[in-house]
């Protein structure tokens, strides 16, 4: 639900980069990626007014105590609108969203069609912009300068998705004209999806994927034990003291977490390794 402002009321990761949101780069189709302007800057060009939104907020989940969470946002669709011209979408595949520490979230375009995104910038509330991030151990995690949310109260499918696709501290997005082509050994194309969307906005395959954590996945699984990868993906932090890797999307059945761990397994293990 959501209404106008105003009116009623992994493996190893390293440590968070010192980033700043003024430097571009070319994304694959030689698209360069916008900077996001500071929220007055943003409210200036944007045609539509920021909304009061409110979601179930992933990171919160788990804890039993209430996840709703009210941001200020814009409706992602206009911020890309606003930044990138009417015709932004032709021959657009996905959006890439980069955040301050190398997160990378590349989110295809069918799904901004399927669901209601938005980019919020503050708390409705008045409250810090920021979220206690309990699947990697950290609280006090400041959201801006943009934050990627999901409305995922009309569609309550989405919570079971977790934080999937939610990332923060997005300081450059870009429209991908044309997409990165993971590799695809046969009978393992689900496979591939999944290891984009769950390891690569982080981690790297082959130079694909985030700056978040260090090292080649192709490389690095295949010396893996696959129970010791499971183990690994599924229970973090209790395998590594401090770990700040989120588990595999926890707010699904474990056997089905269990079935995308393996399959992740069995794609990066196939995957051969690439300079």
């Amino acid at each position: 639900m959501y209404r106008r402002a105003g009116e009623e009321n992994a493996m190893i990761l390293l440590p968070r980069a010192v980033a700043t949101c003024c430097l571009a780069v070319l994304l694959a189709g030689n698209v360069a990626a916008a900077p996001m302007p500071p929220p007055g800057e943003l409210g200036g060009i944007m045609e539509t007014p920021a909304q009061d939104v409110t979601v179930v907020e992933p990171h919160l989940l788990g804890n039993g105590a209430d996840a709703t969470t009210r941001y200020l946002a814009y409706p992602a669709l206009d911020v890309l609108a606003a930044l990138f011209g009417s015709g932004w979408r032709e021959g657009t595949e996905a959006v890439e969203f980069r955040a301050l520490d190398g997160y990378v979230a590349r989110i295809g375009i069918e799904r901004f069609d399927a669901d209601t995104a938005f980019l919020a910038f503050a708390r409705a509330d008045g409250a810090p912009f920021t979220v206690d991030n309990l699947g990697q151990n950290e609280t006090g995690v400041p959201l801006g300068p943009y934050y990627l949310i999901w409305d995922n109260i009309t569609n309550p499918d989405l919570v079971r998705a977790g934080a999937s696709g939610w990332p923060y501290q997005v300081a450059e997005i870009a429209p991908v004209r044309r997409a990165d082509t993971l590799p695809l050994p046969p009978g393992l194309e689900r496979a591939a999806g999944l290891t984009r969307e769950k390891c690569l906005v982080c981690h790297q395959l082959n130079g694909i994927g985030g700056t978040k954590a260090e090292g080649n996945l192709a490389r690095m699984v295949k010396a893996w034990d696959e129970e010791d990868f499971l183990t690994l993906v599924l229970t973090p932090a209790a395998q590594r003291e401090g770990s700040t890797m989120p588990a595999l999307t926890e707010t699904l059945p474990e056997a089905e977490r269990r079935a995308m761990a393996r399959a992740i397994f069995s794609y990066l293990v196939a995957v051969p390794v690439t300079p």
